[in-house]
């Protein structure tokens, strides 16, 4: 309890707001640029910066791609707080009795939930701890609720791994590859650089599904054992509910709003678009931003029926993005004045000198950890910190798959630390960071212990 209690003092004390600290990095690049490296010829070097920052917050497919990443978020959420999905909620806390139990029962599902859509894993297990605590309410079990409420987070530490996780997702677009290191200024790297990478190579591939399978096995045990030895917790909590349908006289066009038939309708529609458009791909196993958007649109109209209740969930949904929205372009500013100084050689040298290509994804991996606290988004480390990994790879021939997903491992394993993305369980469990920090520290020790094991022998 005493380092944790250290280290969210810390937090409080030295870490402003995600946005104060992407202003931070931004101007620490423009420093670093400006004195280690070189201007162009007959240029001032500072104004030379700047302008590729300002080309790099508006680059056009960067902005598209944080789009994207908003669009997964909020489509997740909204899913989750469909009738549907609350009703298997409140099925599942049924078979809850006691701490140990539903400890087991929320990371397993909020896992296999979050390997398919982050943001619908992190509400989904911040919905399904809130339930079994209300549950327990109800029904006269006692429980730990803060070590409920961990595991409802767990989704988190898995998620850069799953089918919506931002460096994975991306490079199986075709072209992204090339695009994003068009900086690369040694020709014979280039031309290894495929067109895409396919989900067969990252998120499907052999060794991630088992380290997936380890995580899902041993996160829960660990948790079922803390489960058995940890204090029971008082709760007094009133009912969470998710949407609340006002009931009101519905005339005139409003009956296109609230139409069971129009909204999922038209959802079906979408389905159907889907899998007539995007059938090669899903048969070659490649899925990109684009496809997995399209489908939970689909998806989120089925559930949801009504295109009311759909619109009440995006206003409820869309607070969660904000981060996304205005810390992108931001990230892409940095990533603008990296590549267009050279910086992204620099460090990429660097890591070449100190790595082998057994040892590159090790250094990757914890690198990727470290700023993922100070860059609290797997999308936005991808833009600054995806070209240095890249051609760190390319250098010292790691296999181009390995390196993403150990970028991808590094850049989850400490949200267990970093408490942003812990904010909207936060707010719907109604705990505080220093109540579930003391067991998320504990599980991101023993997965980091299985990403490193994963990268050095699978």
């Amino acid at each position: 309890m005493t380092i944790t209690k250290t280290i969210e003092t810390l937090f409080k004390k030295f870490m402003p707001s995600p946005f104060s600290i992407a202003l931070l990095l931004t101007l620490l690049t423009m420093v670093l640029a400006f004195f280690f490296t070189e201007a162009p010829s007959n240029q001032p070097h500072f104004f030379t910066i700047l302008k590729y920052w300002e080309n790099g917050i508006w680059n056009n497919k960067l902005l598209v791609f944080a789009y994207q990443m908003m669009l997964i978020l909020v489509l997740g959420h909204i899913l989750v707080l469909s009738k549907p999905v609350n009703s298997v909620i409140l099925r599942l806390t049924k078979f809850v009795n006691n701490t140990s139990s539903a400890v087991v029962l929320v990371s397993v599902t909020t896992m296999l939930v979050s390997f398919f859509n982050w943001g619908l894993g992190l509400i989904f297990g911040a919905i399904l701890a809130r339930k079994v605590a209300e549950a327990s309410q109800h029904r006269g079990f006692s429980i730990n609720y803060p070590l409920v409420g961990a595991s409802g987070y767990v989704g988190l530490m898995i998620w850069h791994g799953g089918v919506s996780g931002s460096a994975p997702l991306k490079v199986s677009e075709s072209g992204h590859l090339k695009s994003f290191m068009s900086s690369i200024q040694d020709a014979s790297l280039s031309t290894q650089l495929p067109d895409l990478i396919p989900f067969s190579q990252t998120v499907l591939s052999s060794f991630n599904l088992i380290i997936f399978a380890v995580l899902l096995v041993v996160i829960p045990f660990v948790l079922y054992k803390l489960g058995k030895k940890a204090p029971k917790t008082p709760i007094n909590l009133p009912i969470y509910k998710g949407i609340v349908e006002k009931n009101k006289a519905i005339k005139g066009a409003e009956k296109i709003d609230y139409s069971k038939w129009f909204g999922a309708g038209f959802g079906i529609l979408v389905l159907i678009t889907f899998f007539y458009q995007y059938s090669g791909n899903l048969i070659n196993i490649i899925i990109t931003p684009n496809m997995l958007n399209f489908f939970m649109f689909g998806l989120a109209l089925v559930m949801h029926r009504s295109v009311q209740s759909f619109l009440v969930a995006v206003e409820k949904a869309i607070k969660g993005a904000s981060g996304i929205l205005i810390q992108f372009p931001l990230y892409f500013g940095i990533m603008g004045i990296m590549s267009g100084s050279g910086m992204v050689v620099q460090i990429a040298d660097f890591f070449v000198s100190i790595a082998t290509p057994l040892t590159l994804p090790i250094y990757t991996f914890f690198s990727a950890g470290l700023v993922n606290i100070f860059v609290p988004s797997g999308g936005g480390q991808w833009a600054v910190q995806g070209p240095i990994v890249i051609e760190s790879a390319l250098k010292l021939g790691v296999p181009l798959p390995k390196a993403i997903m150990a970028l991808a491992y590094g850049d989850q394993v400490t949200n267990m630390l970093q408490p942003f993305w812990a904010l909207p369980l936060l707010g719907i469990t109604q705990l505080k960071a220093k109540e579930i920090l003391p067991y998320t520290l504990l599980l991101m020790l023993v997965g980091t212990v299985i990403f490193i094991l994963g990268l050095l022998f699978l």
